[in-house]
């Protein structure tokens, strides 16, 4: 039993399973625009989160990212180098005009941790951005990168999903900022800190109606996707109104983390049982 929960925390901690959700994002949108999916970009998305988070959230500064006395950080280190060399091997199968979309992506992940300047404040230390950021970020790999390499035009239907991606986002980020506010920077201006936690959650209950709504306003909609979507909304207001949950960290980390599996898990169950 404590072997397994030591996997499983290993799984939470090295970042797979944030991974996992963002690859399962992609897929929605491949769906989504009813086109084929790109095995490359899917590898590289997946390994390139895995770099991505860890370091952020474990080397911030380059010598701590390098240098790691803690033997359970250096294995989820070694993990990350790893999975550098995978982020690598899919990159280079993808074609040049995404690599420019990625370059810039990478960029403003790199921002959010380190500043620009050797004094300066980081864009995950700016008042107010943090939320907004890794919303943008993660719509750009879910939703852009996607499109680009379906050859798709950015027409109505696309940024009606960008503004979608981007509120779906934003409202899973708001149970790790309600759970964090006994412990983030005042300076953060976190919605929790400014609105209170009630406020907070009545602003994601908004959002997830609006995220929903926003669906009838594409040309396009997937056949099965009003019903996939009603289920989703359930899930995250569910989310958002529970209480002591909120302070576990199984609870936000997995299960709020998990929303982008689930939505993918409905999709495949659409696709082999009707």
């Amino acid at each position: 039993m404590r072997m397994l929960k030591s996997i499983f925390d290993f799984y939470l901690d090295a970042s797979i399973h944030v991974a996992l959700a963002v690859i399962s994002l992609a897929t929605v949108t491949f769906y989504l625009l009813d086109a084929s999916f790109d095995s490359s970009l899917l590898g590289f998305i997946f390994f390139g989160v895995i770099v991505c988070y860890n370091f952020v959230k474990y080397g911030v500064e380059a010598y701590k990212y390098l240098i790691v006395s803690n033997a359970y950080h250096k294995i989820i280190q070694i993990f990350s180098f790893v999975s550098f060399g995978f982020a690598l091997y899919f990159l280079v199968q993808l074609e040049r005009e995404i690599w420019m979309a990625i370059a810039v992506m990478t960029l403003l992940s790199a921002l959010y941790a380190v500043p620009m300047l050797p004094r300066a404040k980081n864009l995950r230390n700016l008042g107010g951005f943090k939320i907004y950021i890794v919303a943008l970020v993660w719509m750009g790999f879910t939703v852009l990168l996607p499109a680009m390499d379906a050859k798709i035009a950015l027409h109505w239907d696309i940024w009606i999903l960008f503004l979608q991606r981007f509120i779906f986002v934003v409202v899973l980020i708001l149970p790790f900022e309600i759970r964090d506010l006994q412990w983030d920077d005042k300076n953060l201006r976190t919605l929790p800190q400014v609105y209170g936690i009630k406020r907070t959650k009545r602003i994601g209950i908004v959002l997830t109606v609006i995220f929903f709504f926003l669906t009838f306003f594409r040309d396009g909609i997937y056949e099965y996707e009003v019903l996939l979507r009603s289920i989703l909304c359930a899930a995250m207001i569910f989310v958002l109104i529970s209480n002591k949950k909120m302070q576990s960290r199984y609870f936000v980390s997995f299960w709020v983390e998990g929303m982008p599996i689930l939505w993918l898990c409905l999709f495949w169950a659409v696709e082999r049982y009707f």
